[in-house]
Order: structure tokens, then C-alpha cells, then sequence
């Protein structure tokens, strides 16, 4: 079993590419060193939006106290040290397995 948390951001007007640049040299790489897989990332850049998952193995409360170890490492700390807030906007919930294709 595993849990996927479903991550909506509306970007800070502007920032699309430098935000789109950060995440793809940062979180491929700091997400699973934490335990995570990354399911998938897309941008819309017509409206200032970026979408992705996340999921790691076990229900929601292992996905949440995994997370709570993540949000406080040093790897975390380091991803964000000098990155200027480019997320004016965020939707973060938990998905549930519909389908595949």
C-alpha cells in the first residue's frame, strides 16, 4: 500500500521558470533521499500552475510522520536555504486510487 499526497501550486507571477529550474535540480533528489517517490510533475504555464504527487509506502499516518522527518532534515533545510518564495498559492491533499490506464 501507499499513500499519494496530490501538490497544487499557483505561482508567484513571474517565477514559472525559475520555480519549474529549482524544482527539477532540487526535489528529484530530495523527496526520495527522504523515503518519497515523485508519481509526476506538470506545469501549466498559461495559468501560473504547477502540479505534482508525491507518495511514499504505508497509509496516511506513515505518510505523514515520514513527512514530519522530512520537513525538519538538514536536506530539506538545504534545498530551501536562499530560494525566494515563488508558491503564492497552494492545494495540498490526499488522492485516492481511482484507475490506471
Amino acid at each position: 500500500m501507499k499513500t499519494i499526497q496530490l501538490r497544487r501550486y499557483t505561482l508567484v507571477d513571474g517565477e514559472y521558470d525559475a520555480f519549474v529550474a529549482w524544482w527539477e535540480s532540487t526535489m528529484p533528489k530530495v523527496r526520495p533521499a527522504a523515503g518519497f517517490a515523485i508519481e509526476f510533475a506538470y506545469g501549466l504555464r498559461e495559468s501560473n500552475e504547477f502540479v505534482w504527487a508525491v507518495s511514499a509506502e504505508g497509509d496516511q499516518e506513515a505518510f505523514l510522520a515520514l513527512e514530519a522527518t522530512y520537513l525538519a532534515s538538514p536536506g530539506r533545510a538545504a534545498a530551501f536555504e536562499g530560494v525566494p518564495q515563488r508558491v503564492a498559492g497552494y492545494d495540498i491533499r490526499f488522492a485516492d486510487f481511482v484507475a490506471s490506464a
